[in-house]
């Protein structure tokens, strides 16, 4: 995608302004001294007037409390929803989202997702039993080949993790919501961010998103949300929250507001930066394939390109020697730090199959498509002549 195209702002007629002047925005300025920033409202428990109410709106802070609840709108809002939960991590909002389920359901998830995820339905859901099908949710035929009567869930991830393949949003909405039963479409849009991509507009009925990672965008906190426009689904969550109790604290609410206001920004030099890594490591002779979506031989290149603003920060590449070369790619990096996580101004490399997904099987590191060599890169915010020459340095190497 071009820069002027990346650049633009982003028009939402909805909602009256672009989404570039409503993340600086996104706190409602409530507080009695006229502070800017959201206060952070580090208390456990609210005084009440009498013993018929509390003086104010919250009571007690598992329950509700001031900047979570200016997280919750500024997150609902950019995510172009009405409603919206806050939790202590990514994955406690994915399970606030499988909370939903119930014992006999059916759960159709992508091959290529989050570690974790796939972990806490085909492990820890099993045992309530909840059975779970894994498909190549690029291909909206596959999900519909694997939904079932008792089919109550469809969990997609786009871009997937690590390989990057990108989902049709709009044809998997149309493929659930043909089936009889009803299933949710849900939607982990941690890849991309709100700024990127918007899956509620493209018909899911549920997004969650990884907080720590691009709109947090400084690795300085772990928090996740969930957002909706359906109220009986956001009464169903709110409930979930307000029990299990897996809640942020408000530091870290106040964390994820402040990288709210610069995500638009950010996003585009990730953006930038990324696509320069992608066409430098394409072609180099150490390099065995480049997982990027802004390149035109990536196979979702097309719906990449309808169906987000820019193609993101993310390029995952499998080198030719496997993990010896991995293992090597990664010990010479200079700028890039070898870290698991992403989505920060600092770019970051990990090795999928010793790091984040070291818990899968080799069946199935092969059925999510990720070879001993991949080496996933979060390109981050710094100089872009710094990185290539960092990137370049580390191939060359392997090739020496």
């Amino acid at each position: 995608m071009t820069d002027e195209r990346a650049g633009e702002e982003r028009p939402d007629s909805d909602r009256g302004r672009s989404f570039e002047t409503r993340e600086v925005h996104a706190s409602a300025r409530t507080d009695q001294y006229g502070a800017l920033a959201t206060p952070i409202y580090a208390n456990s428990t609210y005084e009440y007037d009498t013993m018929d109410g509390p003086r104010g709106d919250h009571r007690y802070s598992r329950i509700s409390g001031p900047t979570r609840g200016e997280l919750e709108a500024a997150f609902a809002d950019l995510e172009g929803a009405d409603h919206a939960a806050a939790f202590a991590s990514g994955m406690a909002a994915i399970d606030a989202v499988c909370s939903l389920l119930t014992g006999g359901d059916h759960v159709v998830v992508g091959e290529s997702v989050y570690a974790e995820t796939h972990e806490l339905l085909t492990r820890v859901y099993a045992r309530y039993g909840i059975e779970t099908t894994v498909v190549d949710s690029t291909d909206p035929a596959a999900i519909a080949d694997a939904m079932r009567e008792e089919t109550a869930m469809v969990f997609a991830e786009t871009p997937t993790n690590p390989t990057l393949r990108v989902v049709d949003l709009e044809a998997t909405a149309a493929v659930v919501d043909d089936h009889p039963g009803d299933p949710l479409l849900v939607v982990d849009n941690t890849f991309a961010s709100p700024y990127l991509q918007r899956p509620l507009e493209y018909g899911a009925d549920l997004v969650v998103e990884s907080l720590t990672k691009y709109v947090g965008g400084h690795s300085d906190l772990v928090a996740g949300a969930v957002a909706t426009r359906d109220p009986a689904l956001a009464e169903a969550i709110g409930y979930y929250q307000y029990l299990r109790g897996g809640t942020p604290g408000p530091f870290a609410c106040f964390l994820a507001l402040r990288g709210i206001k610069t995500l638009s920004a950010r996003m585009e030099r990730h953006c930038r930066n990324a696509t320069a890594v992608a066409a430098l490591c394409d072609g180099h002779d150490a390099v065995e394939r480049v997982y990027y979506p802004g390149l035109e031989s990536h196979p979702n290149h097309a719906v990449a390109r309808e169906q987000m603003a820019d193609f993101g920060g993310m390029v995952s590449v499998d080198l030719a020697g496997g993990r010896e070369a991995a293992a090597a790619f990664a010990a010479d990096l200079d700028v890039f730090v070898l870290a698991e996580s992403l989505g920060g101004v600092e770019s970051l490399a990990e090795h999928p199959a010793t790091m984040t997904h070291q818990d899968f099987s080799r069946e199935e590191l092969e059925r999510a498509g990720i070879p001993p060599g991949l080496v996933r890169l979060s390109v981050g915010t710094e100089a872009r002549d710094d990185l290539l020459r960092d990137v370049e340095a580390s191939l060359n190497g392997l090739t020496a």
